[in-house]
């Protein structure tokens, strides 16, 4: 039954036009752009059932033991300011002290533990994370983990019942960010030239494969 059901599956991926594969995104498209945006368009406005959205994702991916322990805080753009001042972007470029002024993210989601956290909540963290920023991605929208905050000042202006974990901002991203492939042994520091294009250093895949 089953061996029946997966070859009638394959006969009726080969039989769709080639057209319709293209009219979606790829997975590897979907990655791709998928970056950490530190800037923002202040006229977007993130609505609620975007992030509810993107919190539901957690109900659909794995979790170890099948704990779902992890506990999400949307916070809108009338709660921003609650946030802001406590996280950190771009720390690798403190020069530039981004986000630019005016460009600050005006949403985010606050991610926290219903039990102490242990190595199976942290690695359930970042399947959460990154599979609730691909959601945000394939709907239009960027975001950025944010691991460098204040979580004390975060759980006192939010009320939360412990401290929070890490922190995704959500919005419509304004910059331009680029992808460098470089070699193991190379610097791998983001920057930005003259003209405020982000470069994201990536280690080649030769150099990822162990022989």
């Amino acid at each position: 039954m089953a061996d029946n059901y997966l070859e009638k599956k394959m006969e009726d991926y080969k039989a769709k036009p080639a057209s319709a594969a293209k009219s979606r995104p790829s997975f590897q498209k979907l990655l791709k752009k998928n970056r950490s945006h530190r800037g923002y368009d202040p006229s977007f406005v993130v609505r609620e059932d975007q992030m509810r959205r993107l919190i539901e994702v957690s109900r659909l991916v794995p979790s170890a033991r099948n704990l779902q322990a992890l506990r999400f805080r949307p916070v809108l753009r009338d709660e921003a300011h609650k946030v802001l001042p406590h996280i950190r972007l771009g720390g690798a470029l403190p020069h530039l002290h981004l986000p630019y002024p005016g460009t600050e993210p005006e949403a985010f989601i606050v991610i926290c533990s219903a039990v102490e956290p242990d190595h199976y909540v942290w690695i359930d963290l970042g399947i959460t994370a990154q599979s609730m920023l691909l959601q945000a991605a394939e709907i239009g929208l960027n975001g950025i983990m944010i691991g460098a905050f204040d979580k004390g000042a975060v759980r006192q202006a939010l009320q939360l019942p412990s401290d929070p974990l890490l922190v995704i901002a959500i919005g419509k991203g304004v910059e331009r960010i680029e992808l460098v492939d470089i070699r193991a042994d190379e610097p791998r520091a983001y920057y930005r030239d003259e003209e405020g294009v982000h470069y994201v250093p990536k280690v080649c895949l030769e150099d990822l494969i162990l022989k």
